[in-house]
Order: structure tokens, then sequence, then C-alpha cells
């Protein structure tokens, strides 16, 4: 997921006041490696919506004009069934698919009633394990879904994903893979420092998994177009300003507290990092650029 700081954990939109001292202070989705929760989940969902590429979708809709049967990968609580069923025509019926059962329980409930024409929206929740999907999982499946998952895959669950979706016949739309570009406004030296220990933090092996990190995107890419399929990526930055005050903040101190876990060097520089950058979110003068890509795969 998104800076790998998946989790929103208590003061997620409430800056720390004073000292950060051993990032101490941070709430629990800044823990690198935590699970997702609804509260990060919810506080990116509207930056989610803005970033995707509407243009995919519509030539989603001109290659593929009725879904039917929608495979939603790493579902969360449903943000992307959200955003998409109600900008898709003809009758839809979701497949949640998540490791989190808690997060399932969101998602069923919460998604549109009807499609862009009127046609009933209908779902389904189903744990799972992606690095197992194959085309028979996908046998009755017209479209697989994903947001904000590849970079937490390895390369091996991406060539996974995208044989059984060209084996299957059905359309992929994988949306906001992070790309390893942060830029922040005003910039300071340490940007670059802080920046390239999280990309790198991004693709640290885990339990035996080397993570794909920034490099996931380019990975499906090619692993979609290998195997003969039509493939075109928009970029999907967030762009992120005064009126996304709490995202910000919630999300410098994951990326802090993520690169920090990755170069325990920038642990001398990163309190008084923060309460710059801090400050400067408080004051509104703090914008936040986060590059990712949006892929759409047609059969």
């Amino acid at each position: 997921m998104d800076a790998d700081v998946a989790t929103g954990g208590p003061g997620a939109g409430d800056p720390p006041r004073g000292p950060l001292t051993g990032l101490s202070e941070r709430p629990d989705h800044a823990r690198p490696g935590a699970p997702a929760a609804p509260d990060w989940l919810a506080l990116r969902e509207p930056a989610d919506a803005e970033a995707r590429a509407i243009d995919l979708v519509e030539d989603l809709r001109a290659g593929h004009p009725a879904p039917g049967r929608i495979l939603d990968l790493g579902a969360g609580t449903g943000a992307m069934a959200r955003w998409l069923a109600s900008r898709m025509p003809g009758p839809q019926h979701w497949v949640l698919v998540d490791r989190d059962t808690d997060l399932l329980a969101h998602a069923r409930t919460r998604l549109p009633a009807t499609a862009r024409d009127g046609s009933p929206v209908t779902a389904e929740t189903r744990v799972l394990d992606i690095a197992a999907l194959t085309a028979d999982d996908l046998a009755d499946v017209d479209l697989v879904t994903a947001s904000a998952l590849l970079d937490v895959l390895t390369a091996d669950e991406v060539d996974a994903i995208a044989a059984a979706c060209v084996g299957a016949g059905c359309a992929a739309l994988l949306t906001l893979s992070v790309v390893g570009q942060v830029r922040l406004e005003p910039s300071e030296p340490r940007d670059l420092a802080f920046g390239a220990a999280f990309d790198a933090h991004q693709q640290r092996p885990v339990g035996g998994r080397h993570l794909l990190g920034p490099t996931a995107a380019a990975a499906a890419e090619a692993a979609f177009t290998r195997r003969g399929a039509h493939v075109r990526s928009r970029a999907s930055p967030w762009q992120l300003g005064l009126d996304d005050v709490d995202l910000a903040v919630a999300w410098l101190l994951g990326w802090v507290a993520a690169a920090v876990a990755q170069d325990p060097d920038l642990a001398r520089h990163a309190d008084a990092y923060l309460d710059r950058r801090l400050e400067a979110a408080e004051q509104g003068r703090l914008r936040v650029t986060v590059g990712h890509l949006d892929l759409l795969a047609l059969p």
C-alpha cells in the first residue's frame, strides 16, 4: 500500500507539537510495515479519488464497456469499488478480496447501489491469497482492479497477476502504484536523503519476499505487455496542499519513519526535519506531490 504506512492511528490528523525524539510521538500508521486500517484508508480516499487517471476509465469503457463481474484485489474498505462502480455502466458484481476480514467488513456495506446507467451493483467479500492467483480463479471475471497494491508485491506476484489476467482474457485496472517521485515545497536539502531511504525501504526483503516498491508499475507494464495485453499507463500523483493538511501530516510522519527504519543514521536529523515540515504544514505553506502510476491492460 501507498507509502508503506498503511495504518491510520490515533492522532493521524493532529500534528504533534514540540520535539519528536526517536519519532516516539508518531501515530500508529507511521510504523513501517503496519497493517492497513480504516482510519488511514478513509483519510487518503479523497486524494486517491482525485489522483486516479479518469481517462483510463474512459479507455476501459470504450474497450470493455460492461465489466459485469469485477475482482478487486487488496480491496481494503472498498474505496476502489466506490470510485469505479458509478463510473462504469451495466450490472456489476464486485468480489472484494483482502486478507484482512475486518477491513472487508467495512467494504461490503458501503458500495454505491447503482452503476453509471442505473444498473444494480452488488458485492461479496472473499479472503484470497493474491500470490496464488491463477487464471482459473478468474474464469468468470471480466475485470480485475487494485489500488495502491502493486508496490507491496514481489516480481513473481506481479507476474502471476498478469499471467492470470491475460490467461483468463480479463481486463485489469491497477491504480496508484508509487513510482519513487516525491516533491516537497518549499524544498530542503535533506529531502533527497529521506526520499532515497524511503524508496530503499519499499524495496526491502520482508519474510523472504523482496518487495518491488517504486519499480512495481514498470514491472507490471512489462509483464502484461510480454503476454500480449494492450497496456496504457498514466501518471496519477497526489498533489497535497492547504486542503489536505491532515493527510499530508499523516503521510509525512510515515514517510520519515520508514526512511529512518531503513537508514538509522537519519534519526539524528529526523526530529528537527519533522518539526520544520509539520510547522510548514500547519501554517499552510507545505505542498507535497507523491508520484503514482495507473495502468490499464486490455486483452
